[in-house]
């Protein structure tokens, strides 16, 4: 499992190179999909339940910014795969949950 890698094309790209080398694709990629202001709004929340300083408005706009330019075209890139599984992350956690659980047991009744 990987989480938050790659974020990047030329990572995901040396990503499949390695994983095709060893004979080892990835099977399923998960898309946590969260509307950008909710995403926000979540992490002000974090912000102030924690007191995290690296929570606050500006710092949050540029993580948004850079997800947009350089992960977004990672999300295009393994969308082709047909291994790419949109969760909607809005959702209650126990839907959330039930969504992801429902997409490894597909992807084990495959293998």
């Amino acid at each position: 499992m990987l989480d938050g890698y790659p974020r990047t094309i030329a990572q995901a790209e040396a990503l499949d190179a390695l994983l095709d080398e060893i004979g080892q694709p990835l099977s399923i990629i998960l898309l946590l999909a969260l509307d950008h202001d909710v995403a926000r709004e979540r992490l002000l929340k974090r912000a102030a339940d924690e007191g995290r300083a690296d929570d606050h408005p500006g710092a949050i706009d540029e993580r948004l910014a850079t997800y947009l330019k350089a992960t977004e075209p990672v999300v295009d890139h393994y969308r082709t795969s047909g291994n790419l599984v949109q969760v909607h992350a809005d959702r209650p956690v126990n839907e959330v949950w039930a969504q992801i659980a429902d997409a490894l047991s597909q992807v084990e009744a495959r293998a």
